[in-house]
Order: structure tokens, then sequence, then C-alpha cells
């Protein structure tokens, strides 16, 4: 029986038991599901050749954003446009097989069946699972059945979407069984269920802290497993030009939408300034001295890496050892008139910052 064969024969049993089964018994089934699938993630053994052409996609730029979609939905099209890099644009399904590489992104398609290695689907996610953002990319006559197909899959490849890792602590020790902490109400989970996942990878002398609210098996499978990914999503629903004004409106109920156009090019605006919230960018502005601030090509950073010192080594590695001392204009600093700062001061966005060299 192949894992692909023994997944769908844990998940049937999973829907037909669901109302018989234990707590303990579903939590077993869970824990061997997420096993099994991370033998698709990661296959042992090799054979099958190389990972094909077009999916080894070196990392450049200060982010990277993945386009995700079901084929003919408008990603080549969109691409192109926001990039100026060429990808094959075609009425028909799968004109781009491969990865294409633009400013900031890498898109491919995606077919039902991805994770199960369907396609080209594995190497396809695997690129995915590396970036920063990720663009899911639909049609706007059928968003929400094509929206749970692809979330499903990049879920079965390890993804979580919008999320963030959940505040459970798993520690390992020599001896003491298990010990299950919870500082907030178990909901979704008992500790029979707990025990019976904690069993299943075998850890028998284990604390277990809980800070999760609503917390699931599903969330201790991923704390466990360790190799899951969270990273924000934004879900493009092109082609509004042949829709309503009525229908529109019906869009922005979709949590973390960007309703668009990529043909007529409409509301790329909204998108791209929801692209830079979602990566959390930030732009430096440079100041030569006794000349007025460069606005035409900013230092762009990252929030959390973006202070004196990463603004001077993204210039140039050397320029953090020559500084003497800065200067600052903008969010940050605490006067109009500039303030002097060292290497540890956090820039914000559009700040304006004059290096002064020892």
């Amino acid at each position: 029986m192949t894992t692909v064969q023994k997944i769908k024969e844990i998940e049937d049993e999973m829907v037909t038991q669901k109302n018989k089964a234990t707590s303990y018994h579903l939590g077993q089934l869970k824990a061997k599901l997420a096993k099994l699938r991370r033998e698709l993630i990661s296959p042992s053994g090799g054979g099958g050749g190389g990972p094909g052409i077009g999916f080894d996609v070196a990392r450049t730029g200060v982010a990277s954003v993945g386009f995700v979609g079901f084929p003919s939905v408008g990603k080549s099209t969109l691409m192109s446009k926001l990039t100026g890099t060429h990808s094959e644009v075609s009425e028909i399904d799968f004109t781009t097989l491969t990865t294409v590489p633009g400013t900031l992104k890498v898109h491919a398609g995606i077919i039902e069946g991805a994770n199960d290695g369907r396609g080209r689907g594995r190497q396809v996610i695997a690129v995915a699972r590396t970036c920063n953002l990720i663009f899911i990319v639909l049609d706007v006559l059928k968003p929400l059945g094509d929206k749970k197909i692809i979330e499903s899959e990049l879920e079965g490849f390890g993804i979580r979407l919008n999320k963030k890792p959940p505040a459970i602590l798993v520690r390992k020790k020599d001896k003491g069984g298990i010990a299950i902490t919870n500082t907030v109400p178990l909901t979704n989970i008992d500790q029979e269920e707990i025990k019976a996942v904690l069993s299943e990878y075998k850890l028998s002398n284990v604390d277990v802290t809980i800070r999760q609210p609503n917390m699931t098996a599903d969330d201790l499978v991923d704390v466990i497993e360790g190799n899951r990914v969270y990273i924000p999503a934004l879900y493009v629903l092109n082609k509004i030009d042949a829709i309503s004004i009525e229908e529109l409106d019906l869009l922005y109920k979709i949590p973390h939408s960007v309703p668009i156009s990529s043909r007529e090019w409409l509301n790329i605006d909204e998108l791209l300034e929801k692209m830079w919230d979602a990566l959390e960018l930030v732009r430096v502005y440079t100041k030569p001295r006794g000349q007025s601030p460069d606005y035409s090509a900013p230092v762009v950073l990252r929030r959390g890496r973006c202070s004196v010192e990463d603004f001077c080594n993204a210039i140039h590695k050397e320029i953090a050892k020559q500084m003497k001392y800065a200067v600052v204009w903008g969010a940050s600093a605490k006067h109009s008139r500039g303030q002097k700062v060292g290497l540890d001061h956090i820039l914000e966005d559009e700040d304006v910052v004059h290096i002064a060299k020892k």
C-alpha cells in the first residue's frame, strides 16, 4: 500500500468513526496522518531524478512572494506586468510549467493532489515553503471552491497560512512520565487525546505546557513535527472586470482578499499596499552630506531587522565599521530637526538617514 493510499484509509476512518471513536483513538489517527504526510514532504530514498528544470530558485532581494493558483487564473499576466519578467501567457491550462523568478516573487501552477506528488505539485509547493508571502490567485467566478482546495494542498505540505505558531511547549525529559499543564481551558481537546498523540510519537516522558486558546490535536502535532512553516497569504481574486459591483462587494467579505483585474490593471494599488504591509517592509532614504535626501532609491529593510546597523550593512558591510554616528529624520527621531543616533537605533518606514564617518 502506498503512502497516499494509507493517508486516504486513515482519512476515511476518521470521517466514518468520528462519533464512535474515543478521543484517544482520534488522537492516534491524527498523529499517524501527520507522520504519513511528513513522508510526502520529505520522501526517503533517492531515485526519481533531480528536482527538474525551473525549480532551483535563488533567494535574492529583501523578500520573496510566491504566486500559487490553478491554471489560467492570470498568474502569468499579473507577474509579467508587476515585474517586467516574461512568463508565458495563454488561455490553455499549464502554459507555465516551471517557476519563473521575478522581482520579489516566484510563481507556478498547482493542481489538486499536488501534496500527494501529482504533476510537479510537490516541487511547486516546496518553493512556496521558502516564501515570505504567498499570493493565492483565484478566479472570481469560482473563488471559494478553488480556495478550499489550494488551502488543503498547502496544509498537507506543512504550510500554515495566516497563522502564528501554536503557544504550546513540548519538553522531553529523562523520567517522570507525562505532565500536562494548561493556562487556558481545553475546549477542543482533552488529556486523553493529548496522551494519544504523544504515545504515537513514543513520547512517554515529557512536559507539555499549553497556552494556546482553542488548541486542537492538529496544533499539538504541528509542534511535535517541528517542520511547519507559518506564512502570511493574500487571496488575489482576479478578473473582477467580468463581474458586477454587487458581486464585488461580496468578494470583500473573504478575509485577506484583494479583488483585482490583471488584464485591465484594476485595484493593483491596493494589492501592492497590502503586500507591503504583510511583508512588514521599511523604506529608508539616504542623505549625503550637504545634499537633499535621495527619494528615488530607498534602502528596503524588514521590520525586526531595521536598525541603523542593518541599514549600513544593506549598503555595504564596511560602512558600519566606519560610522561615527548617524543623523535620522522621520518617525523614529525624537526631534523634527533630526536626531543623532548609534548603530542600534531602530528605523521606521520612510526615515531619512545621514551617516557620518570616523
